[in-house]
């Protein structure tokens, strides 16, 4: 589900779904060690901190691939400075899982298989592709973290809120697409048919991943750390979509 980090709350940038209003209480409102008592729940941050640590990872990968289509010297260096960053949150989210007595390779394994899926099939043919796959794509698993994390114990959550931090790609990805699409207005056309299947593929994606691990589902719709209800999921995805046409109209696309 996490592909690469942007809050996305630059200036001339659009906004990130509002964190949801919850009332601290039950495990929300505890630290790790009282509620990783609960053995499902323990299950569930662990499932979760794999999916993002090897997201980071990836997005790390990727942000290096993603440089060597850069135009100028100076954007392949913002880039690897990004690449870098992406690369310290991984590194946070690895010790965090070695301080609780987990292996991180472990924990990243479950997620190898679909979020190397989801990049085979969302390869940019090109340096633009690849500024909106960030900026849009990645930032709809982003926006579902930030909904997952309202639910976590007061630790975990500290942990996921600080790896989702801007990395500077929400600002750089919509002066680079607008510039473009003002030197050739064809382009916002092919960028808008792009972003939209990249919606549908990261939401499928998610979904699936989310599906196959039984400790996140029920994280979810219920049952651990407070979870959603069936409404409340499907809010949450209401509010995942108007950020990404908040998004597209950032980037001056259709949504």
């Amino acid at each position: 589900m996490r592909y690469m980090t942007t809050s996305d709350k630059p200036d001339n940038a659009s906004e990130t779904p509002d964190e949801p209003t919850v009332e601290r209480t039950g495990v929300a409102a505890q630290d790790w060690t009282k509620a990783a008592a609960d053995p499902q729940y323990r299950a569930a941050v662990v499932d979760l901190l794999g999916a993002l640590a090897y997201g980071e990872l990836a997005a790390f990968e990727r942000l290096a691939e993603d440089a060597k289509l850069a135009p100028t010297l100076a954007d392949k260096a913002e880039l690897a400075k990004m690449a870098s960053a992406e690369f310290h949150h991984y590194e946070k989210l690895r010790d965090r899982l070695t301080e609780i007595g987990e292996e991180p390779t472990l924990a990243m394994e479950p997620f190898v298989a679909a979020l190397d899926g989801f990049h085979r099939q969302t390869a940019p043919s090109d340096w633009l592709e690849g500024l909106v796959k960030a900026y849009v794509g990645d930032s709809i698993a982003s926006d579902f973290y930030r909904e997952v994390a309202a639910r976590l114990d007061t630790d975990s959550r500290e942990l996921v809120l600080a790896v989702l931090d801007d990395t500077g790609h929400a600002g750089f990805a919509v002066e680079k697409v607008r510039a473009a699409i003002d030197a050739d207005p064809r382009v916002g056309g092919r960028l808008a048919l792009w972003a939209r299947r990249l919606m549908g593929e990261a939401l499928s994606q998610s979904q699936r991943v989310v599906a196959d691990r039984d400790a996140l589902s029920t994280m979810l719709v219920g049952g651990v750390a407070d979870g959603f209800d069936l409404a409340e999921v499907g809010r949450m995805f209401s509010r995942i979509t108007e950020a990404h046409t908040k998004r597209m109209a950032a980037l001056g696309l259709a949504a």
